[in-house]
């Protein structure tokens, strides 16, 4: 690149494609190095049960077993992201089958192997329940002994439900379900920890949020949080696995109880078993509307397995429930979002946190209600779509920037000149072709009053009266999104300066300043705009005869905790918005459905890489493959069915479809040079969207996720119209 070339909205290359194509990159577990101790945990594989004993002494009998930890180990044995619920090793219960009791340490992977198998741990089992409905139940099994199994019960009213249903010419119910999903990072967990010749604990790993691990990890073990350093290798994707902690504070413990270097590795079956998912739904929807295709009401009752521990469930409840009627101006809107503890492997946040849930139920209930008054799909949303100045279900204006119309206009727009006109000829044919389409919303950063700020330091390198360089210091992590490409563009758009003079520290505790995690769609946005703002201010300092450099925080605009009876409240400073189109091929004779093409277009704000965008989308709509049709992750009495990646099925090249990206543009006022973040969008409508096509190609409602084969046939030998009359024969 040379000076004055364009820095945004550019297709810049990713910096650093060539090393993780080529195997360079270094990973985790690329950082093992010869003399290391290796540790292995010893899971529970029991959904609840007491634990009378454990014995670690054949274990310690084995040459090469350097220690046995057990929870006695740990000073503080409590972590959480939010609530500190989930011990580190088990005490006396183990509540999960990926519960771990002992961590074993030997001088190789293979003698901890061994260790782990030799240690006894004698049960007594405990009742369960794992089902969140029943948890709800005042004689179900308790989780957790000292509070309930009802993390949160969050209710939106808006208007009058009752009335407007009394007065509505249509009404339509639909239940539906959505099941756990595995996050499937391609770099499994892994990482090291050793103390260094200063005296202080250092972790080198993957993650989401170097401060937040920074301050979880130095409460386990009781050291102040500057004696411990927390640093990212490549990050092999996360998609929210890894906000929480699981491999990281035990390969930490083993270091600072030892005091030498120890390396530990999961598998992947235990990391399935080992970290959270996503969380399942059971949603009951009951929606109405005048003859017009006015949507006068929408009553949701959303009830969310939370699984073990807390984790991010309450946050994910509250933003399946400010989104369970969709983009939509609905006058009259009663929600009740529940989430509860369960024996089952915990929840917590996944791309898209709680909103593909919500709009898979609400996006179907939009159609079902088109279908009910025998209007287009298209022209129902046309109708009832979000607009500047209108009011979301809590009741409060939206934020600046309502551009579902735009997206779901460009949508319709591309669909007509991508896909083919429908038509119904009356052919038979096993095949059949359908279109469906969806719309969404969903947060920009982080919501319901949680203290939202990304803070960076800027360094300038001037020489007379021109600056030569700068230096970048934010501590957030590129767990393969492009961001830290993306600040870099910033700071060079704002400093003009060749992209090759930035150089950006990002991924050590100790030399970044807190930017917040890598989630909710916010690095670019409130990262991004610390940045800038910094390079401003460094530049400013500089021009006034003063030390060119700065540390800024941004802090974007407020938000509110919701009222629990109403949900009145400021949820969101900023939303994105999203509407989808896709072709589905669907086999009438096996069920099984297959995604030809997708079209998914996106508000932005302002591309800063275009490049990278498109990713996000391609990359979003692949996880949506599995969502809705493929990723059948199943838990039986609260054990894993499918912990290998041979029963839970990914889609692969094979699967994906045809997708065409589309960027649209409408700045955003916080951001910088007006981007706003997009990495979760094209995932939250996809799911109902696939829904739709299926419906339009066999006249089948399919109301559960994953639309496996079974259910597809099943739904289809279920509806009134026979499937080989409906769709679009090849």
């Amino acid at each position: 690149m040379t000076k004055g070339s364009p820095r945004i909205g550019s297709p810049i290359p990713r910096p650093d494609a060539l090393d993780k194509v080529t195997g360079a990159a270094r990973y985790p577990a690329d950082l093992f190095r010869p003399g290391m101790l290796h540790a292995k945990a010893v899971f529970a594989h029991r959904p609840s049960a007491r634990i009378l004993r454990v014995d670690a002494s054949e274990a310690q009998r084995i040459g090469g077993i350097r220690a046995v930890l057990t929870a006695a180990d740990v000073p503080y044995n409590r972590f959480g992201l939010i609530e500190a619920d989930q011990p580190l090793l088990c005490e006396d219960r183990v509540r999960f089958v990926g519960d771990r009791v002992a961590l074993v340490v030997g001088e190789t992977p293979e003698i901890a192997a061994a260790g782990a198998v030799a240690v006894r741990v004698e049960y007594e089992d405990l009742p369960i329940v794992t089902d969140p409905r029943e948890a709800l139940e005042p004689e179900s099994a308790r989780v957790h002994d000292d509070r309930p199994n009802v993390l949160l019960h969050q209710k939106i009213r808006k208007g009058d439900v009752d009335k407007a249903f009394a007065q509505a010419d249509v009404v339509v119910e639909g239940a539906f379900s959505t099941a756990w999903q595995e996050h499937a990072y391609l770099q499994p967990d892994a990482g090291i920890a050793y103390w260094d010749e200063q005296g202080r604990l250092v972790l080198e790993t993957a993650g989401q949020w170097l401060h937040e691990d920074r301050r979880q990890i130095a409460a386990m073990f009781a050291m102040p949080e500057e004696q411990v350093v927390i640093r990212y290798a490549k990050i092999g994707g996360a998609f929210g696995g890894r906000e929480d902690l699981s491999l990281p504070p035990l390969v930490a413990l083993a270091a600072w109880k030892l005091r030498v270097p120890v390396a530990m590795r999961w598998s992947r079956e235990e990391s399935i078993i080992g970290h959270h998912k996503r969380h399942p739904f059971y949603i009951t929807s009951r929606w109405a509307a005048k003859r017009d295709g006015t949507i006068v009401a929408a009553q949701t009752r959303l009830v969310a397995d939370g699984g073990a521990y807390a984790s991010t469930s309450v946050e994910v409840l509250k933003c399946a429930t400010i989104f369970a009627a969709g983009p939509y101006a609905i006058a009259n809107v009663a929600t009740d979002g529940i989430v509860c503890y369960t024996n089952n492997v915990p929840c917590g946040a996944m791309r898209g946190f709680g909103a593909p849930q919500a709009h898979f139920a609400a996006e179907s209930m939009v159609t079902r209600l088109a279908d009910a008054l025998g209007l287009d799909p298209v022209e129902i949303r046309r109708r009832n779509l979000y607009r500047e100045g209108d009011t979301e279900s809590t009741g409060r204006l939206l934020p600046y920037g309502v551009s579902v119309r735009d997206v779901f206009e460009r949508c319709l727009d591309e669909a007509r000149s991508m896909l083919p006109a429908p038509f119904h000829n009356g052919a038979v044919s096993p095949l059949r072709r359908g279109i469906g389409m969806a719309c969404g919303i969903k947060n920009v950063g982080y919501s319901f009053g949680f203290p939202e700020q990304a803070t960076a330091t800027v360094e300038l390198d001037v020489h007379g009266v021109s600056i030569r360089g700068a230096r970048v210091r934010i501590g957030t992590a590129d767990v393969g999104q492009g961001s830290h490409l993306a600040l870099r563009q910033i700071a060079a758009e704002t400093l003009d300066l060749d992209l090759e003079c930035v150089t950006m520290v990002t991924d050590d505790s100790n030399e970044s300043p807190n930017a917040g995690s890598a989630s909710a769609s916010r690095m670019t946005l409130v990262g991004g705009r610390a940045v800038k703002d910094a390079c401003e201010e460094a530049r400013r300092r500089w021009l006034a005869g003063e030390v060119p450099a700065a540390t800024v925080q941004y802090r974007p605009p407020r938000t509110t905790p919701l009222d629990l009876e109403t949900g009145d409240g400021v949820p969101n400073y900023c939303y994105g918005y999203v509407a989808q189109a896709v072709e589905v091929e669907v086999d009438v004779r096996t069920g099984l459905v297959r995604v030809l093409r997708a079209i998914s277009v996106h508000d932005v704000g302002r591309a800063i890489n275009k490049q990278q965008v498109e990713g996000q989308i391609e990359g979003a709509i692949a996880q949506g493959i599995g969502l809705a049709l493929t990723e059948n992750f199943i838990c039986e009495r609260g054990r894993i069915v499918t912990p290998y990646l041979s029963t839970y099925l990914l889609p692969t090249a094979l699967d994906m479809p045809e997708v065409h990206p589309v960027i649209v543009e409408n700045p955003d006022p916080n951001g910088p040079y007006g981007a706003r973040g997009m990495a979760e969008m094209a995932l939250v409508p996809f799911a109902a969207a696939v829904a739709a096509a299926v419906h339009d190609a066999t006249g089948a409602w399919v109301s559960d996720l994953p639309m496996t084969p079974e259910r597809v046939l099943n739904a289809i030998r279920a509806a009134t119209v026979s499937p080989l009359q409906r769709g679009q024969p090849l």
